[in-house]
């Protein structure tokens, strides 16, 4: 062992760098680039119906807030959301206007929650959700019934390329 090497192999870290993010794998303090905006993973919500499970990340910048959905179906898919105020009450009807667009219910269910980060007070809890696409599927609301509170988000599809994830931890 040459001289340089036993000087610099002293400074070398035995901590194992972190593992390459999927949106499938992100984690709160994760960062999340997209549309040419640096986002902090705050939150993280882990649905399920069944066997079925999606994801919703929080992501904040500054004081914006936006949610990056991520699920796997047939394949992956991905979209963007942000919260809007839309009158809507529990039973959800099968459609509802927007903005004048049109949105016609996709499906919906009862999912049980798994929260992390800002999320982590959700942890345990059951929400009733809905989910609506205009006729071309470009544009997206979803709706959760969180109690006797309904929360609409407006949304759209977007491709994995789209967005570059750097992990914030292991």
């Amino acid at each position: 062992m040459g001289l340089f090497s036993k000087i610099f192999s002293k400074n070398k870290s035995s901590e194992p760098a972190p593992k390459e993010r999927t949106v499938l794998s992100i984690k709160v303090g994760d960062i999340i680039t997209y549309d040419l905006v640096d986002y902090e993973v705050v939150g993280k919500i882990t649905y399920r119906d069944g066997n079925y499970e999606w994801y919703g990340y929080q992501l904040l910048e500054g004081h914006d807030t936006i949610w990056l959905a991520a699920e796997m179906d047939d394949e992956l898919e991905l979209g963007i959301y942000k919260k809007v105020q839309l009158p809507v009450s529990k039973p959800f009807p099968k459609e509802l206007t927007h903005e004048g667009e049109t949105y016609y219910l996709d499906e919906s269910g009862i999912a049980k929650i798994l929260g992390e980060g800002r999320s982590a007070n959700l942890q345990g809890a059951e929400m009733e959700y809905a989910d609506y696409a205009n006729n071309d599927e470009s544009k997206f609301i979803s709706l959760e019934a969180w109690g006797t509170e309904v929360e609409a988000s407006s949304g759209y599809p977007i491709e994995p390329y789209e967005i570059k994830i750097m992990a914030g931890s292991r």
